[in-house]
């Protein structure tokens, strides 16, 4: 049975995505102009003895076309991590650009992520096939997964596979821990002198892989727009009712990226941003304090309404509650008696009794937390018995714990408003998201970039477009060696060699913005309705990138 489709459907099939000028006018068939030696972001001696054979590459930008009628690429391709907006686009672009290169170019999608190229599933690319999934969400084109390649073992059967198919060269679409395992995938075909090259794009809704050189990660800006449609929503229709706090979790664990840009889209009255909490060391009672005071605030106003955003790694930049939360992960993983225990009272009057003797902040927090959460830190565990943070309804323990504080200076005669509260978690309903003009010409270019990259023969890089608050056609297209992003960060009691995160800079243009207008924020009214993604208009609506890149840049 043929698939059906919506009308919109149809109209984004038929969308030509927009190139940077100088792969308009040269194909990806273009010879890379080189810079100076590069350096890691930091540990650079240990970094550089890791990495011998990738190291100190240098950045390469596509400016001219290539001398000669350049020779077939055989390429793999696999989706790794979460989904993001726009990653069938950079496989249509990867795809086209190695058609352009040599039409007897090929094509192959390993299915289900990294575990694809070891158990050697696969599909080969055709037009038809991919024809059907240009500008369309998700990752359903070849499917995505999380198996971390990392070992010996691994890259050995990984070139086993890649040599019987004919293939010479890989591309890597994720996010940091996936592209850390496309640098070390990249050092070891070129120390085994396999013939393979790899390069990366940089994927994650989160926003937190990016730098000089890679301004954003794809989909953060369709993902922030779909989010910023029903926070607008939302605010809306808190402002009409008049008698309802919101409090609306986003995703991002290790970084703020989303809430910062959806407070730039939306104007909401509270924003909490984590960066800002663990620098300030602000404990959970402080930030339960300050909403409770722009609640009485707001209410002293006659205003018993707004909306909070929170970020869903918010815990974990809590102080006390990281150090309890690395308590309870050991704890729990010497004491598996806990587990016999009957009824929630007998687990956590155990726990209670065990954190006392080791720890007095870690016990206070712990008892101060509703025991709705204290259930979930204490069930809610992964395989390896540790707590899973990004399960935990932030959101929920922020309502309960404002509420009692609030219930505490009414009965003081100190808060005479309502506080009437509504949770919600925008997540999944962002990732796989049709992608906005931006993401689609953004992602689509990354691809094309990736198919030059490979044609000059380069590995250990991450596809690069720059400029990207200029029209699509102004954009500078190239590459950045992947080396150049690693650190050495504590993984499992060893050093290892990572992507740094980039997480929201303090002293960065768009917090300083942020941190001006918050306060205005908080007792305005002055929200923002930016409504659902604009895919037809005018080019300042429809083409429009994100304003954390637009005031980064100004």
């Amino acid at each position: 049975m043929a698939k059906t489709i919506s009308p919109l459907q149809k109209a984004r099939a038929a969308y030509k995505p927009k190139l940077p000028k100088a792969l308009a006018a040269h194909g990806s068939a273009m010879k890379a102009a080189k810079g100076g030696v590069t350096e890691s972001v930091a540990d650079q001696k240990e970094i550089k003895a890791l990495f011998p054979n990738t190291y100190g590459l240098p950045v390469v930008t596509f400016e001219d076309p290539a001398e000669g009628k350049p020779s077939a690429i055989k390429a793999g391709v696999i989706l790794s991590g979460g989904q993001a907006p726009g990653g069938h686009n950079v496989i249509a672009g990867l795809y086209d650009g190695l058609k352009k290169i040599n039409s007897g170019s090929e094509l192959f999608g390993f299915l289900g992520g990294p575990s694809g190229l070891i158990d050697n599933k696969y599909v080969k690319f055709d037009d038809k096939f991919m024809d059907e999934y240009r500008n369309t969400g998700g990752f359903d084109i070849i499917g995505s997964g999380r198996t971390k390649l990392e070992t010996e073992e691994q890259f050995d059967t990984v070139i086993k596979n890649c040599k019987a198919l004919g293939i010479t060269a890989l591309v890597v679409i994720g996010g940091d821990d996936s592209n850390t395992n496309a640098c070390m995938l990249a050092e070891y075909c070129a120390r085994k002198n396999s013939g393979i090259l790899v390069v990366g794009c940089p994927k994650t809704i989160d926003g937190d892989l990016k730098n000089e050189w890679i301004e954003a990660s794809f989909g953060f800006d369709t993902a922030t727009k779909v989010y910023g449609e029903l926070i607008g929503n939302i605010l809306r229709d808190a402002n009409s009712a008049k008698k309802y706090w919101h409090f609306v979790k986003l995703m991002g664990r290790s970084a703020s990226h989303i809430g910062l840009e959806c407070a730039f889209k939306t104007h909401p009255n509270i924003t909490l941003i984590s960066e800002e909490i663990a620098a300030k060391k602000t404990t959970l009672l402080e930030i339960v304090n300050n909403i409770a005071a722009i609640v009485k605030k707001r209410a002293e106003a006659g205003k018993d309404f707004g909306v909070v955003l929170v970020p869903e790694g918010l815990i974990e930049f809590v102080p006390e509650m990281k150090a309890l939360i690395s308590h309870l992960n050991d704890m729990l993983s010497h004491t598996p008696e806990i587990d016999t225990l009957d009824g929630d009272d007998q687990k956590i009057g155990f726990i209670v009794g065990r954190l006392s003797s080791a720890s007095a902040e870690t016990s206070s927090a712990f008892s101060c937390l509703p025991k709705s959460i204290q259930r979930q830190l204490l069930d809610d565990r992964d395989p390896h018995g540790n707590v899973q943070v990004s399960r935990i309804d932030t959101e929920k323990l922020l309502i309960e714990m404002v509420d009692t504080v609030l219930g505490e200076w009414k009965a003081k005669g100190e808060f005479k408003g309502k506080f009437t509260t509504v949770s919600h978690f925008f997540g999944y309903e962002g990732r796989c998201a049709a992608p906005s003009n931006f993401d689609a010409d953004y992602c689509y270019s990354l691809g094309y970039t990736a198919s030059s990259l490979l044609a000059d023969g380069l590995t250990g890089y991450l596809s690069s477009i720059r400029n990207l608050t200029k029209p699509a056609d102004q954009w500078i297209a190239g590459g950045i060696p992947l080396t150049m992003m690693m650190n050495l960060e504590r993984r499992h009691g060893m050093d290892k060699p990572v992507i740094r995160k980039a997480l929201v800079e303090l002293d960065g243009k768009p917090f300083k913005e942020f941190a001006a207008n918050r306060d205005t924020w908080a007792m305005e009214d002055d929200y923002q309705y930016p409504g659902p993604i604009q895919y037809f208009g005018p080019s300042e609506v429809c083409d429009v990138t994100t304003a954390t890149i637009q005031i980064e840049r100004s």
